[in-house]
Parts: structure tokens; C-alpha cells; sequence
């Protein structure tokens, strides 16, 4: 009996003069039997972006010929896979535009690398391989790259790129390793240029330059090109500047906000109230157009800080996170170093709206009952009560009373590592507040005796601050022309010296220190000059002329109906602060002048329902008087006193009743 012979291994079979491959062609690691085949069919992978400066068109055409050029003499592209797309665009997302048929591009589209896949995946696919200009064709990003390589290889097909070696012998180390390095550059190319493009973005914006289409009342002012090369292009730079009526409706709503206190609700009800005097934004395209403002509107132009005059970029994520275009945190905004252009709403009141809305997050606008069907009352001081923490006392009813009670485990979800000394909760009696609101309103602003009462407390308005800035202005403006003086001697003496005296050139580099230094003494002097705009005037007796406006009336305020204590609480911008500790509370009030007569009116229908029960005085108000007038960005003239004081606020410290834990609901 004759045994088989051990079969022979294709490579001993070739030297032996027999037909057959490689030990490496056969082996686990080598590329698929199809590609050895006598004619094999291929699939072309074809990627231009439109952010790229050329054309999709010539550039499609031109990876396409590269491609069919490294193709082996049996090889034939059959299909043909191409998208006009981002390569850094994540995989799932790749494929699903339809940019391609803004160009004229000659080539039979099979699909994009979605469809690619797709078809790889099937048993009667049309192609064995598939061929692209260079892998950062597939995909701009490693990653997707190799899982595009990943899918293709569990399908069974192999991936070829014309700047690669096409070796069909079997070995593929050498292959993958100089592909790998390819795709690593290539990844570092794009990644090095959008850093370099982005540290430009953000010089351009410190410089206080603008990018995109200007905002929302204001208009582009255009400037030639720093660069010479540039500027004889014709290519310019923009800054802000503002826009007539639009600027001047961004500057009356960011009043309404701040002095009214106002939703974005309501202020857009206003604006729509008068379209002509207040045109609505268009957006890029009007496709979005509304020809009316909206909450999300109002809350968009009162929420970006570029109406401070600072330049602002970064504010969204376009480009990163997902390109969602969601809000970033604050600290990954690009601020100019300087203001650039003309704030429409002064930096203070920005940042104390930004505080407010913070602190009132989630809260509806206006006093009226709550919407909900199980709402069974409403609190006349709602909003009005705010703890020393930062949060609004929330109306709560407990044994027949009516508090108001900080509780952070309700309103900060618990998280009471946020205020690690705020006690579990806190009350506040309303009877009691209305009692001194009832004080505070009969006496001092409505009453006989009001200016006797509010006259003494001017002289006990601190004004330190401002005269200490004037102080340091004085000190920085004598500074300043003391080296303007010291830079003229230094000129007179190098003017008729020689340049290349090395005595010259340091009187040159001294010139320059000085100039150097007089420019930081001017910066310091401009930040003096801005804060004094923004902060409040301080109050004087022509001043208390406001409260004068006022009739003399006997209210007894609290036991008004309520409509008509929330309407004067919100036109005189009830504010009351509560201090646990010390078991105080500070009442402010704001006369503002625009709407003394709306005040009056609405004080006298308070008074006349009240007629017939007498004026009860039953409390002392405590320390009132007058604490400031003036709000930030006001005029500051010699003319009348309407335009230098903008509003008057009057305080006043007073001892209300808490409810402590343990104690009964009438504790105090």
C-alpha cells in the first residue's frame, strides 16, 4: 500500500517549477483572493471639501486620474464613490449631504462612503477592492480612517490609495507602516493649521476687529488692511459701530431689563407694540424671518456681551464640541484687550443682568397668578424677598401665616456643599414686611413730613469711592504731562544729534520708555473716567426734588387690594434683602423719573380703597433714607437735574419676624 505524499507548500512548489504563492500570500495575514484574480473589479473613494480653497470640480477629476493610474493593467474602477463634505466630519454623519449637485462634476456617482459601506457589506457587492487618491481622502481624522479600514477589511476588501506601493505579493507590514505614517501627517497638517488659523481668529479679535455679520444694532465700519500687501488687494478689516434706531432699541431694552425688571416676554410685547420705531433682527438668508421680535430674540441681543463695546468671539461651539453650537462657559470666551467699539449697554448694568438673571433663573415675569391648574394662591411680594445667599424667598403658608423661606435642599437641588453655613431653612413673617412697606411708603414717600425725615440722611451718604477716584485721576493726569514734558526735552536734545551716536540712540530708547509709560498712565486714566460713568451718582438734595413729585396721601398700603400693591411695588422696583444673622431685612425703593406719574396714580387708587380705615403708623421704619441716585451709563452734564439723575433710591433697615425651628407659627 502506497501512502499520499505530504502536500507540498506553494513556495518550495514554485522553486520546484510548480505553479502556486507566497508562504506570506497564503498566510492568515495577507490581503484577499480577489485581488489576485485576473481582472478585479474596483471602487474609486473620492473627498473634496468646499472650505478648501479650490475647486471640487478639477479636484475630483484629478484624484480620480491619480487613482487610475497606479491601478495594476487587469484592474478596472466599475464604481464610483464620492462626497463634497468636511473629512473632519464624524463617520456617522459622512455621506448625508447632498453638496455634490451644486457642481458639475462629470463623474457617475455611485453614492458617498455611507453607500460605500453599505455595499461592502452585501455578498453580491459590485467591487473587489477599493482605491482613493491618498487615505486622508476617506477620512481627515485617523480614527474614522481606520474604521472605514476596519469595516472594509471584515467585508473582505481590501483598500488600496495611489500613494501607496500596490504590492500584491503577499507581505504587508511595510504597506501598513507607511501608511500609518501618511495618515499621521496627514492628521498633523490639518490640525497644526486650524491651530495657527485659530491663534490668528483670536488676535484678530483682542485687537477688537470683527468677524461675521454684525450684530444686531450695529453696522460694519470698514478700515484698510494693516497688511500693505493685503490693503492693495483691497481686503479690509471691520469694527462695530452703532446702527441708529437699532442701537437705540438695544440700549432702551437692556433699561427695561434693568430698571423694570422686566421678562424677555414682555419686552418683546413692547417692541412689537411699535415695529417702525423698533424693526425686529433679520436673520442671515430671512428664511428665519418672523418680521416680529420673539422671547428667544430679546434673550439673544440681552444676553451677548459684545454690546459692552468689548469684541467677543467663542461664544458657541461652531466648530468644536459637535459643532451644536451650544453655549460655551464663560471662561472659553476670546475678549478684545480694550473696548473696540460703542457700548450700547454699559458693562456694570451687563454684568449685574447677568447676576439677576442667574439668581432668577426659571421664574416667570410679572406678579400674576401662576398659570397651572393647581395653583390655589399667589404672594404679592413674589420675587421680591431675596436672602443674603443670592436666592429669592419662595412664598410658603404655614398655621394661618404667610412666610417667605430661603430653603436651599428645594431650590439647589439638594446640594448643600454650595452654601456649607446657609441654616437648613429660613422664614420671613409678610405681615410683618408689609407692615414696614406700609411705614416706609405713608411716611417717607407719600407722607407730610417726608422730607424732614429723608433731608438728615444725605449727610450720612458715604462718597469716599468717588472722591478717592478723582483723588487718583489728579495724580495720574499730573503724571501724565509730566512725561509728555520729559518726552519733549529728550526730542529737543536728539533732534540735532547724530543718529549714529550711541548717545543718540539711547536718548532715542528713553523716548520711547516714556512714551511707553505715558500710554499706561492714559489707560489708567480712561478705566477711572469708564467706572465713574458706570457707577450710580450719589445723591444730593435737588435730588429729593423727585420725591416732591408725589402727592401727600394716607395709605395703609397693606390693606390695599392686592392688584393694586403689586402694580406699586413693581413701579417703585421693591427690592428687600434679608440677613438671617442679624434678623434685619433692607427695604430699597426706586423713584425712577420717567414714571413718577404712573406712580402717583397708582398710589392714589391704593389710598382710595382704603379711604375710611385711617393711616396706620404702627411701627417705627427704622434707619431710612436716601442711599444713591443715578444709574450706571447716565449722562453726567451741567443741564437739569432729569438728565443727571437718572432715579432716586430710598432704604430703609428694619427688624422683621422669623419663624425659628421649634417655635410656633406666630413666633417672632
Amino acid at each position: 500500500m502506497t501512502l499520499p505524499a505530504d502536500p507540498v507548500s506553494p513556495a518550495i512548489a514554485e522553486r520546484m517549477g510548480q505553479p502556486g504563492l507566497s508562504d506570506l500570500a497564503v498566510s492568515p495575514f495577507g490581503l484577499p483572493m480577489a485581488v489576485r484574480g485576473k481582472e478585479v473589479r474596483v471602487a474609486w473613494v473620492g473627498r473634496t471639501s468646499t472650505e478648501e480653497h479650490q475647486d471640487p470640480r478639477q479636484s475630483l477629476l484629478r484624484q480620480l486620474e491619480r487613482s487610475k493610474v497606479a491601478l495594476p493593467e487587469s484592474w478596472v474602477i466599475v464604481t464610483h464613490f464620492y462626497d463634497v463634505e468636511s473629512g473632519r466630519m464624524e463617520l456617522e454623519k459622512r455621506g448625508r449631504k447632498s453638496n455634490y449637485e451644486r457642481f458639475d462634476i462629470p463623474i457617475a456617482r455611485d453614492g458617498g462612503i455611507a453607500d460605500l459601506l453599505t455595499e461592502a457589506a452585501k455578498p453580491n457587492r459590485r467591487f473587489d477592492v477599493v482605491i482613493c487618491e491618498a487615505m486622508s481622502r476617506i477620512a481627515r481624522k485617523m480614527y474614522e480612517t481606520l474604521s472605514v479600514e476596519r469595516q472594509l477589511e471584515n467585508a473582505g476588501v481590501a483598500v488600496f490609495a495611489s500613494n501607496e506601493p500596490i504590492m500584491l505579493t503577499g507581505g504587508r507590514a511595510q504597506q501598513i507602516l507607511q501608511r500609518r505614517i501618511n495618515q499621521s501627517v496627514a492628521e498633523y497638517e490639518v490640525l497644526n493649521m486650524l491651530e495657527q488659523s485659530w491663534g490668528g481668529t483670536c488676535t484678530h479679535v483682542r485687537e477688537g476687529y470683527n468677524i461675521g455679520k454684525p450684530l444686531y444694532g450695529y453696522r460694519a465700519k470698514k478700515f484698510r488692511h494693516p497688511n500693505p500687501v493685503k490693503a492693495e488687494k483691497g481686503i479690509t478689516k471691520t469694527r462695530l459701530e452703532p446702527d441708529g434706531e437699532r442701537g437705540e432699541t438695544v440700549t432702551l431694552m437692556a433699561h427695561w431689563r434693568y430698571h423694570e425688571q422686566l421678562g424677555f416676554d414682555t419686552i418683546a410685547e413692547r417692541l412689537n407694540a411699535d415695529l417702525d420705531a423698533h424693526p425686529p433682527p433679520e436673520p442671515p438668508g430671512g428664511r428665519r424671518a418672523r418680521g416680529a421680535w420673539s422671547k428667544s430674540a430679546v434673550a439673544d441681543v440681552l444676553k451677548n456681551p459684545k454690546y459692552t463695546g468689548y469684541q467677543v468671539y467663542n461664544r458657541r461651539a461652531r466648530r468644536s464640541r459637535g459643532g451644536t453650537g451650544v453655549v460655551n462657559p464663560p471662561e472659553m470666551w476670546v475678549w478684545s484687550v480694550e473696548p473696540a467699539h460703542e457700548p450700547l449697554i454699559p458693562k456694570l448694568m451687563y454684568d449685574e443682568l447677568v447676576a439677576r438673571r442667574v439668581a432668577k433663573r426659571g421664574s416667570r415675569d410679572g406678579s400674576d397668578r401662576n398659570r397651572h391648574p393647581n395653583t390655589k394662591r399667589a404672594y404679592v411680594l413674589r420675587g421680591r424677598v431675596v436672602h443674603t445667599c443670592g436666592r429669592r424667598m419662595l412664598g410658603h403658608r404655614h398655621r394661618g401665616h404667610i412666610y417667605y423661606r430661603c430653603w436651599p435642599t428645594n431650590n439647589n437641588r439638594g446640594r448643600m456643599d454650595k452654601l456649607p453655613d446657609h441654616p437648613q431653612t429660613v422664614y420671613m413673617r409678610e405681615d410683618a414686611i408689609l407692615a414696614a412697606l406700609n411705614v416706609l411708603y405713608a411716611e417717607y414717600l407719600f407722607g407730610n413730613r417726608r422730607m424732614a425725615l429723608l433731608m438728615p440722611h444725605l449727610a450720612q451718604v458715604d462718597d469716599r469711592e468717588r472722591g478717592e477716584r478723582a483723588e487718583q485721576r489728579a495724580r495720574l493726569r499730573k503724571r501724565a504731562d509730566d512725561l509728555g514734558r520729559k518726552q519733549g526735552n529728550v526730542l529737543s536734545q536728539a533732534e540735532d544729534a547724530d543718529p549714529a551716536d550711541p548717545f543718540t540712540q539711547g536718548l532715542r530708547e528713553r523716548y520711547n520708555a516714556l512714551g511707553a509709560e505715558q500710554r499706561t498712565v492714559l489707560e489708567e486714566i480712561a478705566k477711572l473716567d469708564l467706572e465713574g460713568l458706570q457707577t450710580p451718582a450719589t445723591a444730593t438734595a435737588a435730588d429729593l426734588d423727585i420725591v416732591d413729585l408725589l402727592p401727600h396721601l394716607e395709605v395703609n398700603l397693606h390693606r390695599a387690594p392686592a392688584e393694586w400693591q403689586v402694580r406699586l411695588y413693581e413701579l417703585t422696583k421693591l427690592r428687600i434683602h434679608v440677613d438671617h444673622e442679624t434678623d434685619h431685612a433692607m427695604i430699597e425703593v426706586t423713584l425712577p423719573t420717567s414714571g413718577i406719574d404712573d406712580i402717583a396714580v397708582v398710589a392714589g387708587e391704593a389710598a382710595r380703597n382704603t379711604e375710611g380705615q385711617g393711616p396706620e403708623v404702627a411701627r417705627s421704619p427704622g434707619e431710612a433714607g436716601v442711599i444713591a441716585g443715578g444709574a450706571p451709563g447716565a449722562a453726567r452734564t451741567a443741564s437739569t437735574r432729569s438728565r443727571t439723575r437718572g432715579e432716586l433710591a430710598v432704604s430703609a433697615v428694619l427688624k422683621i419676624k422669623r419663624r425659628r425651628r421649634g417655635q410656633g407659627g406666630d413666633a417672632g
